[in-house]
């Protein structure tokens, strides 16, 4: 017997139970086919359906399954049911403590033709508009950096014919996420969350959040003489002193950068909303221009400690931000190749609850947790575990199901049935 049979059979047993958690209250078809994505998806670690039928390990030709995959994939959208039942289990994870980052982004698809409601967007990583799908996804993460909560995934086209607007997705992303978690946790987005309707929705549902303004916001302020000023958020450092210092360690692409940053906060309203004031954190030292952040949090003093929560809380966004890159990078999700729709908003919503499922649920006991540490053993790390250890557990459980001989469902083949033995009491 294979020395991690155990270990591959404990997670299969899990991988059914998770996605059976998820399916509730869908169909029959539905319910295997999660279970099939689940289970096929971190196996190959890969999003392509053809390598997804391959480890499933079918007794059918490979062409039979990917074509079920793909028609049962098409046939329903079931991401806003995943993400619901991905927020719910989520739900109890979050504290008031906690960073709620919510971050538009973007699948890129520069050579599709026939992909369904294929659509405009902004490749930030480019900096140039391209074709794909957008983005919107919510992480929750602690200030200690240490748990990452994924809640919510959904890939969608501004040619739906739902479709409002970019800011409308947020707010309607907000709501869904704080029906569960009401009031609990911190909001911060970057500058795409720069809007006033954005900005009014926080508030009117009572949610602590921290916006990084644009550089060409204007903003109310009080001036060295008392008096109310008009300024752009580029130049209020003008009428703002930063008398505070920190030096914040950056790890990027494995090697370690100091940076020293100088900061303050200045009390500001919106330009367009006078009668509403915020805190108005100023930092300067990450690049060229200053960083402005707007929060309605209330420092209990003046104390460096104290309004460097503030920056704290974006800087963890950042942190909740390698979660979308862990999606993209282990999983390849730029590689999607389904023409339906709906195919594209179900696997997007399928590659969020597997982030759960490695982020949480697999650490929620103490047996998940030794098989955790098997599956960390064999993703052949030469340099220790990294603080987001979802890549390790990626690379780990391939290694682990790269040699299982069965998928997730265990086929009796037609011309071997089990046999039969009847003990004779009067042998002859």
């Amino acid at each position: 017997m294979d020395a991690n049979s155990s270990a591959i059979s404990r997670f299969k047993a899990q991988a059914n139970k998770f996605s059976g958690i998820l399916s509730k209250g869908l169909g029959k078809t539905t319910g295997r086919l999660i279970k099939e994505l689940i289970y096929g998806i971190q196996a190959c670690k890969d999003i392509k359906i053809s390598n997804i039928a391959r480890s499933l390990q079918e007794d059918i030709k490979l062409i039979k399954t990917e074509d079920r995959l793909c028609r049962n994939l098409a046939a329903e959208d079931f991401s806003n049911h995943i993400n619901e039942q991905i927020i719910r289990l989520g739900d109890d994870k979050i504290t008031d403590e906690m960073v709620i980052a919510i971050d538009p982004g973007d699948i890129t698809k520069p050579y599709a033709k026939a992909m369904e409601n294929l659509c405009g967007v902004y490749d930030g990583s480019e900096g140039v508009g391209a074709q794909g799908y957008h983005l919107c996804q919510v992480t929750a993460a602690n200030l200690e950096h240490n748990k990452i909560v994924p809640l919510y995934c959904e890939a969608y086209s501004s040619l739906d014919k739902d479709y409002v607007s970019g800011t409308k997705k947020i707010t309607d992303t907000i709501d869904k996420v704080i029906q569960k978690t009401g009031t609990s946790g911190v909001w911060a987005i970057d500058r795409g969350g720069d809007c006033n309707e954005i900005i009014q929705h926080f508030t009117s549902n009572d949610l602590n959040f921290v916006t990084r303004l644009k550089l060409n916001r204007w903003l109310l302020t009080k001036n060295k003489n008392g008096g109310i000023v008009a300024v752009k958020a580029d130049r209020l450092e003008t009428h703002a002193t930063l008398p505070y210092k920190a030096q914040i360690n950056k790890i990027e692409d494995g090697k370690e950068t100091v940076i020293n940053i100088t900061f303050g906060i200045q009390r500001c309203a919106l330009f367009d909303t006078p009668g509403q004031w915020f805190n108005v954190v100023i930092i300067e030292g990450f690049g060229q221009h200053p960083m402005v952040l707007l929060s309605n949090l209330e420092p209990q003093n003046t104390e460096p400690k104290e309004v460097y929560k503030i920056v704290e809380i974006y800087l963890t966004r950042w942190k909740c931000d390698e979660c979308y890159r862990y999606i993209k990078q282990s999983y390849n999700l730029e590689d999607i190749r389904v023409r339906s729709y709906n195919g594209i908003r179900n696997l997007v919503a399928i590659i969020n609850a597997i982030a759960y499922f490695t982020s949480i649920y697999m650490g929620m006991n103490l047996k998940l947790k030794l098989m955790v540490q098997k599956v960390f053993i064999l993703s052949k790390r030469f340099f220790g575990i990294p603080s987001f250890f979802n890549y390790a557990m990626a690379d780990g459980i391939f290694e682990l199901l790269k040699k299982t001989k069965a998928g997730i469902f265990t086929h009796n083949k037609k011309d071997n049935p089990p046999q039969r033995y009847l003990l004779s009491l009067f042998p002859e």
